[in-house]
């Protein structure tokens, strides 16, 4: 699984948690929310401005989102 793989279940598993909506959480982090699903999906790649807009919105680091689980030796 590379990193836009990962952010993305990170972020939808974390926006969960918080039980916000994509809408909700693109308003919080100033982005739309077409472009906050597209990043859920992993269709594109965030910079880590956006990253850091996500985390900030979400109120957690920015590695949080990039933590992968379970690493295979």
């Amino acid at each position: 699984m590379d990193l836009k793989e990962v952010m993305a279940k990170n972020l939808r598993r974390t926006r969960h948690d918080q039980k916000l909506t994509q809408e909700e959480l693109a308003a919080r982090a100033g982005l739309s929310a077409r472009y906050v699903g597209a990043i859920e999906r992993g269709d594109v790649s965030a910079s880590v401005t956006v990253l850091g807009q996500i985390a900030d919105a979400l109120g957690i680091e920015p590695t949080e989102l990039l933590r992968r689980s379970g690493r295979k030796a």
